[in-house]
């Protein structure tokens, strides 16, 4: 993988979870602090980089990075009360990226995506992530359904994000072990998923369209989850 940009560059080396195996950087970006002393930083034009990387977004650098360190869903599960967000076929890099970064900054313990159908984390996702996958557990499940099922095995409760729910988000407590499941674009959460969390929940729509989009609804409702999680 060719990660690039350079949050996600710097915050791959931060984390330490997978190698760099060669770093490449304009003039004015190997003058970064943190590529200081690295004796594997070559210099190239922005020509170069976006060449090598495939997007005008790099930035200055890129690097090429293994490939993702994807964890297990037992891993997450296995975690004391985890608050895990779980993503529908959720197909667009953008908004996986952002929900991964919001998920990572509100402490979630860690992301569940579906293998099928469903964007995995690439360098696009990473950069739109912020470099945020490099620290976050993220797992790939072969059926979101009997994750769920699974994780309220595990003593989870399972809320899932529905706009025509009558019921609020600010209603539940969050107590516990915790999974936000988000639907994908367009077409929200499946029958199958939506019947397999315990409560489905909705946020006010007090404007003239017809919902946020998934990233902006998650980063809500994420937030939420943790004030009525923070407070005694």
């Amino acid at each position: 993988m060719i990660l690039y940009g350079r949050n996600p560059v710097h915050e791959a080396l931060r984390a330490g979870r997978r190698r760099l195996e060669r770093i490449w950087a304009t003039e004015a970006a190997a003058r970064e602090p943190w590529l200081r002393g690295l004796a594997d930083v070559q210099i190239v034009d922005g020509g170069a980089l976006q060449a090598r990387c495939g997007s005008p977004d790099h930035q200055g650098i890129c690097a090429e990075a293994g490939g993702y360190p994807y964890v297990g869903a037992v891993e997450l599960l296995a975690r004391d009360e985890p608050f895990i967000v779980a993503l529908d076929e959720l197909q667009d890099p953008q908004n996986v990226g952002a929900i991964c970064r919001t998920a990572e900054c509100a402490g979630a313990t860690g992301v569940v995506l579906c293998e099928r159908r469903a964007a995995a984390i690439t360098a696009a996702v990473a950069k739109a992530s912020a470099g945020a996958v490099e620290h976050l557990r993220i797992a790939r499940v072969r059926n979101l359904a009997d994750f769920l099922g699974d994780a309220k095995a595990a003593g989870c409760w399972c809320y899932g994000a529905d706009a025509e729910s009558s019921t609020r988000y600010d209603e539940p407590d969050y107590a516990g072990g915790v999974v936000l499941v988000i639907g994908g674009e367009g077409s929200g959460l499946r029958p199958r998923v939506a019947a397999s969390c315990d409560v489905l929940v909705a946020l006010p729509q007090r404007g003239s369209v017809q919902s946020l989009n998934a990233s902006a609804a998650a980063a809500v409702l994420m937030y939420g989850i943790v004030q009525h999680r923070t407070i005694p």
